[in-house]
């Protein structure tokens, strides 16, 4: 084998390997700021799309998280519990439940609001770089999905 296809090989050169440090070392950043909020990392995320999209299905809720229902489904509890969503049955579907931030969890908005700004400067990031990197991870993630999976 060439040196050239042993080098591709090498940890550090890795996307996978990259991505998942990163991941976890940006998650637990979020831990401190979150905390005052009352939420976990994945909390917030489901926070954000109902603050964003307003009432929707848990299944729409799974797809914009691309989370599948068994993992989406005890964050929502949590936040249920901790009266912060409100989740009732879709008067157009039974088996079906709309999600939806109850008044607790809209007044939540508002501290949340810091959340970004604060999260860009202990990563050090600009506005511009957030969005070059969110550009970059879209793409990512769009190619990741349309990967052969066979």
């Amino acid at each position: 084998m060439s040196q050239q296809a042993e080098d591709l090989l090498k940890l550090e050169r890795q996307v996978c390997f990259g991505l998942a440090v990163a991941s976890r070392t940006v998650i637990s950043a979020y831990k401190p700021v979150l905390d005052p909020l009352g939420l976990t990392h994945p909390q917030y995320l489901v926070m954000l799309a109902l603050w964003d999209s307003g009432p929707m299905s848990a299944r729409e809720l799974s797809e914009q998280l691309h989370l599948d229902p068994g993992t989406l489904s005890p964050l929502v509890k949590r936040l249920e519990a901790a009266g912060l969503v409100d989740k009732a049955k879709n008067p157009q579907d039974e088996r079906a439940v709309i999600l939806q931030p109850t008044a607790k969890g809209a007044e939540l908005r508002k501290d949340a609001l810091n959340v970004p700004v604060e999260m860009m400067a202990r990563l050090q990031l600009s506005e511009k770089e957030v969005v070059e990197l969110r550009g970059i991870l879209d793409h990512l993630i769009d190619a990741g999905g349309n990967a052969p999976k066979v």
